[in-house]
């Protein structure tokens, strides 16, 4: 096969997807989003099993990818109706840390161009309250940052599935011409 092959592609889509999952996973990690850490980590191993399925000829791994790809797109897209508040949901909720605790996005507090500054709690009220950090000067609103990063994820996702699509039967193909031989 050449280099410009859907095969070398759908390699390149999963490379990059798993750097850019691997870079969401990092930021949901700063932030304690128990959710996402793990739908990020599933969506890592199924990318894994996606190169490995097209490296090593595996059309069932490539299934199990394309598959993966469209619960990733709902998953995406949940996440943006969760960030921009559509549907009465509020990103305010602890959601996505599972009421384990009160983080929230990373990029609350850290967005481009933003300016964190601690005020002090009133005595009766704990230190450990984030409630109590003012943040002004944002280029970008943190809940846009994180529409930004499940859109460039559906992007991706869905790039990949139509290539998984393609080389699965390219891959069935092959297989269906080598038996009738």
């Amino acid at each position: 096969m050449g280099c410009c092959t859907g095969r070398c592609t759908l390699i390149f889509l999963c490379s990059l997807q798993l750097l850019a999952a691997l870079e969401r996973q990092i930021f949901d990690f700063l932030g304690y989003q128990w959710a996402p850490i793990l739908g990020n980590f599933l969506h890592i191993i199924v990318i894994i099993l996606g190169l490995f399925g097209t490296i090593q000829f595996r059309p069932r791994y490539i299934v199990v990818y394309s598959v993966w790809t469209a619960l990733w797109v709902a998953w995406n897209v949940f996440i943006i109706c969760f960030y921009l508040e559509v549907g009465g949901l509020s990103r305010d909720s602890d959601l996505m840390t599972f009421n384990i605790s009160i983080h929230r996005s990373w990029w609350r507090e850290h967005g481009p161009g933003c300016v964190r500054k601690v005020v002090p709690a009133p005595a009766s009220r704990s230190l450990d309250d984030h409630s109590y950090i003012t943040v002004s000067g944002c280029m970008t609103e943190f809940q846009h940052v994180e529409a930004i990063h499940s859109s460039v994820q559906i992007l991706l996702s869905l790039i990949g599935f139509v290539y998984a699509c393609y080389v699965i039967s390219i891959f069935t193909e092959e297989e269906d011409s080598c038996r009738n031989k």
